[in-house]
């Protein structure tokens, strides 16, 4: 079975998606670890590694360098990796970038929106892909924050149909981001493939979360929908205050 095929069949048997993201090569690896079933390499890196603001200045070379150092950490999870903004004007546009990002080491690609041509040339040239609708962070300078979706009838049905087309167009799963909880679980209850869901409710397939933010590394931002399993900010900091009390008395 290909990618596709296995998260249908998984699906069918109930079993539930668990991903988070890496940049770097430890942080993979210890996913990896844990038996998590897929690392993405996404555009947050910009906010959670280069200090941006958003999403949006993160380039195609950014995620190459950061993916192949989360590829040398994984042998055993799946591998997916963002295609930023701006890099998939067309079609064709996507697939040449497409490639680049599995020839450095995806398993698959993700893309925002509801761009079903550009993920049949994809899927159609061999490269699995990653719907993901709903918030969509490469747009949040345009909509002026992050706003949940889903919440008017024409939204909500839009979404859907959107849903359905990019499952048509091949999509192996749908990461649906900010979606309104119920219309989540009637999306997921249509689609054969995963949706993998991030602050939309506990009734997608599966969840994804920012691993700075599930692990509360982060402290100074915090989305209102995570909450972390861990304090990691404090040993961290403790940690260099001991470190630097050592240094001072010796």
């Amino acid at each position: 079975m290909n990618l596709a095929e296995n998260l249908v069949f998984s699906k069918k048997q109930g079993y539930r998606q668990s991903w988070l993201t890496a940049y770097d090569y430890p942080t993979a690896r210890l996913l990896d670890e844990t038996g998590i079933d897929l690392i993405l390499v996404g555009d947050s890196l910009g906010m959670v590694v280069l200090g941006q603001k958003d999403t949006i200045d993160v380039t195609l070379d950014d995620i190459i360098h950061h993916l192949k150092a989360v590829r040398r950490g994984v042998s055993r999870a799946l591998v997916a990796a963002d295609l930023p903004f701006g890099t998939y004007k067309t079609p064709d546009q996507a697939l040449a970038n497409a490639k680049r990002l599995t020839e450095a080491g995806a398993d698959a690609v993700k893309l925002e929106g509801h761009l079903p041509d550009h993920i049949n040339l994809l899927v159609s040239s061999g490269i699995e892909v990653i719907g993901h609708l709903g918030m969509l962070p490469q747009h949040v300078r345009e909509e002026g924050g992050y706003h949940r979706k889903g919440k008017t009838e024409t939204e909500a049905g839009a979404l859907l149909l959107a849903s359905l087309a990019l499952q048509s167009a091949g999509c192996c799963a749908l990461v649906l981001e900010l979606v309104e909880a119920g219309l989540s679980k009637d999306i997921s209850m249509k689609l054969d493939i995963p949706t993998v869901g991030i602050g939309s409710g506990t009734f997608c397939d599966g969840q994804i979360l920012v691993t700075p933010d599930l692990l509360g590394l982060q402290p100074w931002f915090r989305p209102s929908f995570v909450k972390p399993k861990a304090d990691l900010a404090t040993p961290f900091r403790n940690a260099v205050k001991e470190f630097i009390s050592e240094v001072q008395a010796s």
